[in-house]
């Protein structure tokens, strides 16, 4: 499996558009767009996964810096997720002194 990141996609894209932009390079397992949580609005990134190492880098090559739909996309290899720790968590603890 191999998992490539495409920024700078138009907000009219769909799964089914960045679906067939990539099986002309290979075999597209899955495509997630990313959407906003609040609103629901596509956020202009997405990921696709492809079959093998060999057909993700064919169309990295082949998309990176394409027009679609008006914009040039920006195509590479995802990176893995960084773990992000749970947030929140505001402190407090004044230098060590007392409040007093």
């Amino acid at each position: 499996m191999f998992n490539i990141y495409v920024g700078n996609l138009s907000f009219d894209a769909s799964e089914s558009d960045v679906r067939a932009l990539f099986e002309a390079h290979g075999t597209v397992d899955k495509v997630n767009l990313v959407t906003d949580r609040e609103t629901g609005r596509p956020r202009g990134f997405g990921f696709v996964e492809m079959a093998s190492d060999e057909e993700g880098r064919a169309a990295i090559n082949a998309l990176d810096g394409q027009d679609s739909q008006g914009r040039n996309l920006k195509v590479n290899e995802a990176k893995p997720r960084e773990n992000r720790s749970g947030g929140g968590g505001g402190g407090g603890g004044g230098g060590g002194r007392d409040r007093w």
